[in-house]
């Protein structure tokens, strides 16, 4: 079963991305909720301190390809060789604690009843998470003749998450994904 990897292209109409935890959203049913819960950078921040929430931030609306790669304790989730020569920039990890799956998704679409995303298959537990931008299009013959990924183009973004080790010292909080 481990590592588990999903792949997938993922939208956001609202500048951001996360990797979130269902369950912690249970009482966001429409968007007035959602308001309460999500609008205010505050907010978003104060689920990225409390494990629920990981953002994939870059303030920019689009659709891009996503490769969220589940490790465990005995074979930890990495980047392939193909992956670390073309990574632009990667977080420190950030803190996810589950009760059971994930989803990933724009931000707009977390709510109680996750229905727009990636579903990310995650047992219970403390989980640390580190995302790098991949620079695909640096890699020759990676556009089709339209200009568009080939299919056999790297994901936009690489999501890795392995169980939290315990030596881990403190998580990123910081609601921008990668330093600047």
């Amino acid at each position: 079963m481990w590592p588990v990897d999903v792949t997938g292209v993922v939208a956001t109409d609202a500048g951001m991305f996360g990797l979130w935890v269902p369950a912690s959203f249970d009482n966001v049913v429409d968007y007035s909720t959602w308001e309460a819960e999500l609008l205010e950078n505050e907010d978003i921040v104060r689920h990225i301190v409390g494990g629920a929430f990981v953002p994939v931030n870059i303030e920019g609306d689009g659709a891009f390809g996503f490769g969220v790669r589940v490790g465990s304790a005995s074979g930890p989730a990495r980047l392939t060789e193909r992956e670390r020569r073309y990574v632009l920039v990667a977080s420190e990890p950030y803190l996810l604690m589950t009760t059971g799956d994930a989803m990933l998704s724009g931000i707009e679409h977390v709510r109680a009843e996750a229905d727009v995303g990636l579903a990310v298959p995650l047992p219970a537990g403390r989980w640390s998470v580190t995302i790098s931008l991949i620079e695909w299009e640096a890699e020759p013959g990676q556009r089709d003749d339209a200009g568009a990924p080939a299919p056999t183009a790297l994901p936009d973004f690489t999501l890795l998450i392995n169980p939290e080790d315990g030596a881990a010292g403190g998580y990123r909080i910081n609601l921008h994904t990668f330093d600047r």
